[in-house]
């Protein structure tokens, strides 16, 4: 990828900084932010705004409105947190175009941040409009991209307002997540092991063929498993199962056996006839699922061999978790991994890990801190682990 502009590469004294950022961030029913994660990650790039005599103009996008105007998924919330993050005054705009609001921004003064209006309560953001695109573009004098979450996304706010600002920069955010990410698609310390899990492998076949090369160890769990378990011939019941990708997986079975990789499937699940935390459950051998149940976490012999994969290895990239851990009944799997993952990173392995329910995992089983690199963004990290190129990082100015 061609080297892009950073936000130390721009002088921002006096200059309203147009600062995509990612602030879909999960309100409770009181309308307060419920975790602000996200909010926290955005810090250092507003922080260094501020203090280089630049202008904050934030903008991003909370739910989906899908063009509409939904109070309830007002940013004011956001603006709330942030004021008391950075321990001063956040100013509301009223939208995220329009007279009034590029009012309220020509009223700030160096060392300002002023928070946008939800950027999807116009339709023209997600359709990457360029008459939006030129509006959002009239807040800034130069633009800042550090929305991980939404770089594989060619909107109007992270691609379209580029046409229209002529010095362009990734944020920390973004530059410390694709430092991190390279490190797992450039050159990794090897044994290398990936974890993929989840519901469905069509998600991520391009992941599994690009690193594929690169890998010594795959781990394979959740419901995706049971598509790579079918397609070696064995009996799954009524687990979950893309029957249009079995081919694909008994290529890609073929292809690790081939190049010597070791690919690891179940040996034993967790099953239940529903997904029920009052469920009935039992584990037995992954060849042996009688039809009435389904295959809804991995069990203890499978946990231990995964286990014993991870702490040999000197790289370990993980997305998806491998059983359905939001319930009780079905988490263990899950949450015996991300310990896993932290006890190989405590003995010198670079560990990263990827998309919303991994990293709701290491968070519930206690080890974020002790995990190398959580990326904040599911969608762009498997982009990036696919070898795709992401739109948002593409339009940015040229180093």
């Amino acid at each position: 990828m061609t080297a892009k502009k950073r936000l130390r590469d721009l002088d921002l004294r006096g200059k309203r900084v147009l600062t995509r950022v990612d602030f879909n961030v999960p309100l409770g029913s009181d309308d307060r932010v419920g975790d602000d994660t996200r909010i926290r990650a955005a810090l250092p790039t507003i922080e260094f705004i501020r203090k280089h005599g630049g202008k904050a103009v934030l903008m991003s996008h909370l739910g989906r409105p899908k063009g509409m105007s939904i109070p309830e998924l007002s940013l004011r919330p956001v603006s709330e947190r942030l004021s008391k993050l950075i321990g001063r005054g956040v100013t509301m705009a009223p939208d995220c175009v329009g007279d009034t609001t590029e009012g309220v921004v020509a009223q700030m003064n160096d060392g300002d941040v002023t928070l946008l209006e939800n950027l999807r309560f116009h339709a023209g953001e997600t359709k990457n409009e360029p008459d939006f695109a030129r509006r959002l573009a009239r807040m800034g004098d130069v633009y800042v991209d550090d929305a991980f979450g939404t770089a594989h996304r060619a909107h109007a706010s992270t691609v379209g307002v580029t046409d229209h600002l002529d010095e362009c920069a990734m944020g920390f955010l973004i530059e410390n997540e694709l430092r991190n990410l390279t490190k797992a698609t450039a050159s990794p310390e090897r044994p290398y092991a990936a974890i993929l899990g989840g519901a469905k492998v069509s998600g991520k076949i391009g992941v599994i063929e690009n690193l594929m090369p690169m890998l010594d160890i795959l781990l394979i769990g959740g419901g995706m498993a049971f598509t790579f378990l079918k397609a070696k011939g064995l009996s799954i019941g009524d687990s979950l199962v893309e029957d249009d990708r079995l081919e694909t997986a008994a290529r890609m079975l073929k292809r690790a056996q081939a190049d010597g990789k070791t690919l690891l499937l179940p040996n034993d699940v967790v099953v239940a006839r529903e997904i029920s935390e009052e469920a009935e459950t039992r584990i037995v051998p992954a060849d042996s699922i009688e039809a009435g149940w389904k295959g809804l976490d991995i069990g203890p012999q499978t946990i231990r061999a995964f286990s014993e994969a991870i702490s040999g290895a000197k790289t370990i990239v993980w997305n998806g978790p491998v059983g359905v851990f939001e319930l009780d009944a079905f988490s263990r799997g899950t949450l015996a991994l991300a310990e896993a993952v932290a006890k190989a990173t405590d003995s010198g392995a670079i560990s990263i890990v990827g998309g919303g329910d991994s990293i709701a995992a290491v968070g519930r089983a206690g080890v974020a801190d002790r995990i190398s690199h959580i990326s904040t963004g599911g969608g762009a990290s498997l982009a990036v682990l696919e070898g795709k190129a992401l739109p948002a990082i593409e339009a940015l100015t040229d180093a």
